[in-house]
């Protein structure tokens, strides 16, 4: 039996799901034989073998390369008994973190001594995409093995079957970033296979991120991208930067509403802990301090609500930043200014126009920073704030839908001409590597000889999101959202007991396009179905959160379509009770890049149909919002958790099916 070929020079092979043949498959001079079943598994193997082997790698360095993503692929996959039957012994070996001896790999493939000891050099850079994009970060990053999903509720593999709104926190991949990914990974392994040593392959792949970022964004001579796991991450560096800048001050550091920003935020602002584990795999110690930071460093908080909840006026958050600032260098501090564009319910302070009026009265005595993760502005936009000789903050996981724990600090010239001064403080050896930075760069000198590859297979998904959003035209995308923004409106209309908290204009540079000045996050309050006066709490909140990303069928027969409809959506933000008394949980749907751009799986329906049937999708949302109020007691009794796939027996069926 002959089938068409998976293995391209250009594309890479993608992960085959063919039936069993007859007796034998031919890809392009790999044949697979009487009596070896081409499953999902060895046709995996075969194809990835031949390929690297194409380009250059030795047959048993590709063999070896091959089994290992093989085998990681096999063991995420429930498989029927048959296939478990007709593995190798060797996928555990190959799947598992750590290399086997030598030996045993040179007994099972046909591999000489010092092949065998090149893949043990390199084995953990050898894998699926999935399985390095999960490195590189924190405990979030890890799947649970009982759902096949991360701390996020999401996946780095495909998950067209969900419907998703969630990019205000974290998306599942989509085939289009996968497929990046998978690229970026072959041509890795590749490189890896063929030269001496790790580094260098992996310095070129974090390289093309940056070139990457900075073509999408069209930077000038210059300025300069650092890469980093997280957001929060990039908020350290940013105090490192300013380090750098006037280390000999103590430093100020001005933060918008940062219950509105991650929750490690205001740790990394102070140069502390903030988790127990770092990207680079460092067990750290809490809110400990970091080497190397000013132990005297203080936060200034300004708040964008009052203690119910409501929009403070904006001249009076202005009037308070204006003030602070003041105060702070009249004390002789370094001051580093925060703008939050946006915050996690879609807020944007303060506005560019007081920023150019504060360093026209300031100049360059103290810094700001953009925490612009959300990354729902234009290119344009991003290099107005250059222009304001401001640090860009942004990452590949919000709006541009790549996975999760993909960030990037992108600096300015004259902030950027800092790193060849000074060294980084000492304690950023945790968090980052020498390639993280520009090659070449000085203040990184001290840190590990290291770049994060898990970091890098992050971005280049996120990077094909970004070219998919630029190549819609903006007029196109400010369409797109305004149906978003109808859509959601009316749907939450339709549900009682739900409440939209109220998103102002958002104000931009004079530059920006008009997509940008729409809400694309919608924040909505749940009433408590046992307690009509009160929300839910965020612990209630985050139940719902979890259990609309569940298949309920088997709990609500009643409704079972609806109940098994996976659909994830922004986590919790903890706002005050509408009487002020206590805290919410209130839950976002988010508009992300793939709405504009279109899902890949949306391929082929004209874009009028593929829009429609996105904005029905919202109202499902709510509609399963409202299913599982009404069932509340009977859903908090069962606590039911959700997996990667709805039930075995919906997949493919009405519900299960591609989006």
């Amino acid at each position: 039996m002959q089938v068409e070929s998976l293995v391209d020079g250009e594309r890479g092979p993608r992960e085959a799901t063919l039936r069993r043949a007859p007796e034998f498959a031919v890809f392009r001079g790999v044949t697979l034989g009487r009596g070896v079943p081409d499953s999902a598994f060895h046709l995996r193997h075969a194809l990835e073998a031949a390929w690297l082997a194409a380009y250059g790698a030795s047959p048993a360095l590709a063999d070896m390369a091959a089994a290992r993503a093989a085998a990681q692929f096999i063991l995420a996959e429930p498989l029927p008994a048959d296939e478990t039957a007709c593995m190798p012994e060797w996928v555990a070996v190959m799947a598992a973190d750590a290399p086997p001896a030598a030996a045993v790999l040179v007994g099972y493939f046909a591999a000489s001594p010092t092949e065998a000891e090149h893949i043990r050099g390199i084995w953990g850079a050898l894998g699926t995409a999935e399985a390095l994009m999960e490195t590189g970060g924190d405990i979030r990053l890890a799947r649970d093995p009982r759902s096949a999903l991360n701390g996020y509720g999401c996946s780095h593999r495909p998950r067209p079957w969900a419907i998703t709104f969630a990019s205000s926190t974290a998306s599942s991949s989509s085939e289009r970033g996968y497929e990046a990914a998978d690229l970026a990974r072959l041509h890795t392994t590749l490189a890896l296979l063929r030269g001496p040593g790790r580094r260098a392959a992996v310095q070129a792949t974090l390289e093309a991120v940056r070139a990457g970022i900075g073509a999408s964004f069209g930077l000038a001579a210059g300025e300069q991208v650092v890469l980093a796991a997280s957001g929060t991450d990039t908020e350290l560096l940013a105090l490192a930067l300013t380090h750098l800048g006037g280390a000999d001050a103590p430093i100020l550091n001005m933060l918008i509403a940062p219950e509105e920003t991650g929750r490690g935020v205001p740790m990394a602002a102070r140069g502390v802990h903030f988790a127990v584990d770092t990207a680079l795999g460092h067990d750290v110690t809490f809110e400990a301090p970091i080497a190397g930071f000013r132990a005297d460093t203080r936060l200034a908080n300004v708040a964008l609500r009052d203690a119910a909840g409501a929009l403070r006026p904006t001249s009076q958050v202005e009037d308070e930043i204006t003030a602070a600032l003041a105060h702070g260098l009249a004390q002789g501090r370094r001051v580093i200014l925060h703008v939050l564009d946006l915050s996690k319910t879609g807020l944007l302070a303060p506005d560019p126009g007081l920023l150019a009026k504060l360093r026209a009265r300031h100049g360059m005595d103290f810094d700001i920073v953009v925490d612009a993760c959300q990354a729902r502005l234009s290119p344009a936009s991003l290099r107005a704030y250059l222009a304001l000789d401001a640090v860009v903050l942004i990452t590949g996981s919000k709006f541009f839908t790549g996975p999760p724990f993909a960030g990037a600090a992108i600096l300015p010239a004259g902030v950027a001409a800092r790193l060849g001064r000074a060294k980084l403080p000492a304690g950023l050896d945790a968090y980052f590597g020498q390639d993280d930075f520009p090659a070449g760069c000085h203040a990184a000198a001290d840190l590990p000889a290291v770049g994060n590859y898990g970091l890098a297979l992050r971005w280049h998904a996120a990077l094909a999101e970004i070219d998919a959003l630029l190549a819609v035209p903006a007029r196109r995308r400010a369409e797109i959202l305004a149906g978003f923004g109808a859509a959601v409106r009316t749907a939450v209309a339709a549900c009682p007991g739900l409440s939209l908290f109220d998103t102002p204009p958002i104000a931009r540079h004079a530059t920006s396009e008009d997509w940008e000045r729409l809400p694309s996050i919608f924040t909505f309050s749940l009433q408590a179905p046992y307690a009509p006066q009160r929300c839910l709490n965020p612990n209630e909140a985050r139940a719902v959160y979890v259990w609309l990303n569940t298949d309920l069928s088997d709990l609500l027969p009643d409704d079972q379509a609806l109940a098994a409809r996976i659909c994830h959506i922004g986590q919790p933000v903890p706002l005050p009770q509408p009487d002020g008394q206590g805290l919410q949980g209130a839950l976002r749907v988010s508009a992300g890049a793939r709405l504009i751009s279109g899902e890949p799986s949306h391929a082929g329906l004209e874009q009028d149909t593929r829009l429609a049937r996105e904005f029905a999708d919202v109202a499902l949302v709510f509609r399963k919002i409202a299913l599982i109020l009404a069932n509340w007691e009977a859903l908090s009794a069962a606590n039911p958790q959700p997996c990667y796939r709805a039930h075995a027996d919906s997949i493919g069926g009405a519900h299960g099916q591609a989006r």
